[in-house]
């Protein structure tokens, strides 16, 4: 029992002195802070959609980027037909988008689709001058300011911006509302203060904008690991470069439903932060030493781990204790009972906080936000399942099927 408690001490302690600033996070988050912007200039931006059988989905984005109020002349749309066996080239065509067709077999993610993207850009409309490029996935909508809103921040003198990821099937289970407020906390309790305070914030997936100037200094896009955001995100903050958030830039995209599919898509984050680590470890490890916005990067992670590892720890010496009763285990039930009950309550509070502050952007009924508050500690109990599949190197990169075709206007009416 004392063996178990004081493993639990520990976890705790080292949680609680490596993550204690997140306490500011929360509190200016919470006071509504985060930086304003006025639009200096009107820019000319490239749309990049990187699409492998998404003909169910990808007509709906490209209309709610063609929707924007936002002078339609300075915004092309590219899309990427990448390896399909669908339509998805016809129905992109059929909606306006510029498309390309990539069969590669061998060099398969959406790092690799980019990069040939981008080629085929500067290739055949080098001459249009961009000054920024936005990257979506196929089952994202854009609130009818986005690319107005990520303007205002990247016309004063932001490399890259990256905005307010929301979900657009929250309502379906609990793993889409998981996934949903876990994406809901990065943006707002975590980008949002990051930017207010100066340091830098984190590219997650899809929703981003980068310059052309970045692009040209970077030597062009170069991230091919299967977290590719994350490859770019630390090359960045390596480099010096810094991360803006855009609060006010609303982008709703699909999450998984099926727990299968989510322990996957899960395992290959990790196993992506995996590859990045083992790529770029030590040059990471020396811009942490001097390079806060590395710190926090990388520490959020380990620290849910951490608290993986402890809630899995205390369910086995619990489901141990109540197996056997001819011992002595009422002391071990009881500390393993207590870590599980603070780590449920820690988890259920913080989901109900972030529910409470983005309730009316949430496209749901009343009844499904309140009812999925109560499993979003049982979701993120479930990233030690993923970690447990990335540990195991059966990794690799999968495609995910989307079939929520709504509108913009649909998921107004929703909220």
């Amino acid at each position: 029992m004392k063996t178990l408690t004081y493993i639990n001490i520990i976890i705790a302690v080292i949680m609680g002195l490596s993550c204690c600033y997140q306490a500011v996070y929360t509190l200016l988050r919470l006071r509504g802070k985060g930086r304003q912007f006025t639009a200096r200039s009107l820019c000319r931006y490239a749309v990049l959609i990187a699409a492998r059988n998404e003909s169910a989905v990808i007509g709906q984005l490209i209309d709610s980027i063609k929707a924007q109020k936002y002078p339609a002349e300075l915004v092309d749309i590219y899309v990427v037909a990448d390896n399909c066996t669908d339509n998805t080239a016809l129905v992109a065509a059929q909606h306006g988008a510029v498309v390309y067709k990539r069969q590669n077999k061998l060099q398969v993610g959406k790092g690799y689709a980019l990069n040939f993207l981008l080629g085929k850009i500067s290739q055949d409309h080098g001459d249009k001058a961009y000054d920024g490029f936005f990257v979506f996935d196929a089952d994202n909508l854009l609130s009818s300011q986005y690319i107005a809103e990520m303007n205002k921040v990247f016309s004063n003198g932001c490399p890259v911006v990256t905005g307010y990821r929301n979900a657009k099937n929250y309502g379906d289970n609990w793993i889409s509302a998981g996934y949903g407020l876990y994406f809901l906390r990065e943006s707002e309790y975590l980008n949002r203060p990051r930017d207010f305070l100066g340091t830098s914030c984190a590219v997650s997936g899809t929703g981003f904008l980068f310059s052309a100037q970045l692009l040209e200094k970077l030597g062009g896009w170069n991230y091919f690991a299967l977290t590719e955001d994350l490859e770019f995100t630390l090359d960045l903050l390596c480099r010096g470069e810094k991360i803006a958030y855009c609060h006010s830039a609303v982008l709703y995209d699909e999450q998984p439903t099926g727990f299968r599919q989510s322990v996957e898509q899960r395992a290959r984050w990790m196993r992506g932060l995996m590859q990045v680590l083992g790529k770029s470890g030590g040059r990471i490890m020396r811009t942490m030493l001097g390079n806060f916005a590395c710190y926090d990067l990388i520490i959020t992670p380990m620290c849910g781990v951490l608290m993986g590892i402890s809630f899995v720890m205390n369910t086995i010496m619990f489901a141990v204790g109540l197996a056997s009763p001819q011992l002595e285990t009422g002391p071990v039930i009881l500390s393993a009972l207590l870590a599980l009950a603070g780590t449920y309550v820690f988890l259920f509070f913080t989901g109900l906080m972030i529910l409470a502050t983005e309730w009316r952007l949430i496209p749901s009924t009343t009844r499904r936000k309140l009812l999925f508050s109560l499993t979003y500690p049982f979701f993120m109990a479930s990233f030690m399942a993923s970690l447990m599949v990335a540990m195991s190197g059966a990794v690799e990169w999968k495609p995910i099927r989307h079939t929520v075709a709504v509108s913009i206007g649909e998921l107004d009416g929703r909220r």
